[in-house]
């Protein structure tokens, strides 16, 4: 059973997106049927990359990412030449450990551009309890939300300071603290270095 989300900020990341123009999104999780029936609207590329099945397979020992960014160059396999306009991450960054996070953000470096947007979801207070769910777009103002039937392994609770730390690719350009103490973040690619 799925729920309805508000939300104050998908409008914002899906501002000046031209219905014409082609749209190539980055969705990390399982396909949500809501997700794919709101792009069909526009000419665009989905990539769905379900991380949240491979976190055993992400964890680091010792800091040494190494391993877990050999293992998301497998997972994402996104031809060379493909440049990600929306990365739709959820709640990833709440469930990866510190290097992971960074492996990823060098990962997806290449395929950003100036104007890519993204979105997740963080914490204000790190003691905030997990929520275990999966998401979908629902509409341009509205998420779709189910309850997954079990916990995520590694609850690792990141607020905004600690994103932008580890999120090297990204800079958080505005967040909404939600009720149940959740962050919801919109992320801005970062200026690449010349």
């Amino acid at each position: 059973m799925s729920t309805i989300q508000p939300s104050s900020l998908l409008p914002t990341l899906l501002d000046g997106i031209d219905e014409e123009q082609l749209l190539t999104v980055l969705h990390i999780g399982p396909a949500a049927p809501e997700t794919v029936e709101f792009f069909c609207r526009y000419r665009c590329k989905l990539h769905f990359i379900d991380l949240f099945s491979e976190l055993d397979d992400l964890q680091v020992e010792d800091d040494d990412a190494s391993g877990a960014q050999a293992a998301l160059t497998g997972l994402l396999q996104l031809p060379a030449d493909t440049r990600i306009d929306l990365c739709l991450f959820w709640d990833l960054f709440n469930h990866l450990q510190d290097p992971v996070i960074s492996a990823l953000a060098t990962t997806l470096r290449p395929h950003l551009h100036g104007a890519t947007r993204g979105h997740c979801f963080a914490v204000h207070n790190p003691r905030t309890p997990q929520y275990s769910q999966r998401y979908g777009i629902r509409q341009a103002d509205a998420l779709c939300v189910r309850q997954r039937p079990a916990p995520l392994p590694g609850y690792h609770p990141r607020n905004r300071g600690q994103l932008e730390k580890w999120l090297p690719g990204f800079r958080v350009s505005r967040s909404v603290l939600l009720a149940d103490g959740r962050l919801e973040v919109l992320l801005q690619a970062a200026a690449r270095p010349r």
